[in-house]
């Protein structure tokens, strides 16, 4: 495994599905510089409450921030995913977004989850694969992408049944 080098940064007004494939596609090819053989795959996932892109917390008070904007809402996860060889040969990429509804939460639903520590890294605030569970009503799309990575994307990117 080879990280990324370089900012992750959504620019003003960036629709987020935009945003989430430009990004995974400048890390691919970041790392493609880099590698002389093999496969570079990258991804990006962001979360959107309309016009509103939420990257991940800068703290606990941004994760409760955030968790109170989810709050009896749906929003969108958005991955982008991007496959290329050596010095970006072949580059490819594709998007899944997945629709995903919060329960109303309580305040004390907010402290329990911003306590537990799991919100700090994660795009929107949460892990659904997680506590994070336990507060969402329902998932439309692809559960893989919520939880990181959307394998029927990848399938299909490198080309494996």
């Amino acid at each position: 495994m080879r990280p990324a080098r370089g900012p992750e940064q959504v620019r003003p007004r960036e629709p987020a599905e935009r945003a989430a494939e430009r990004l995974a596609r400048g890390k691919a090819l970041e790392v493609a510089a880099r590698v002389r053989t093999g496969r570079v795959m990258a991804a990006d996932t962001l979360v959107a409450v309309g016009a509103r892109v939420l990257g991940k917390p800068d703290g606990p008070a941004g994760a409760a921030r955030m968790l109170r904007l989810l709050s009896g809402r749906t929003h969108r996860v958005v991955t982008a995913v991007a496959v290329c060889g050596p010095r970006g040969r072949g580059l490819r990429s594709g998007r899944c977004v997945t629709r995903v509804t919060f329960a109303r939460l309580t305040a004390a639903d907010v402290a329990w989850y911003v306590a537990s520590g799991e919100p700090m890294d994660k795009a929107g605030g949460y892990g659904i694969q997680g506590k994070a569970s336990l507060l969402v009503e329902r998932i439309s799309g692809s559960y893989t992408n919520v939880v990181g990575l959307p394998m029927e994307l990848v399938r299909r990117l490198i080309g494996r049944p």
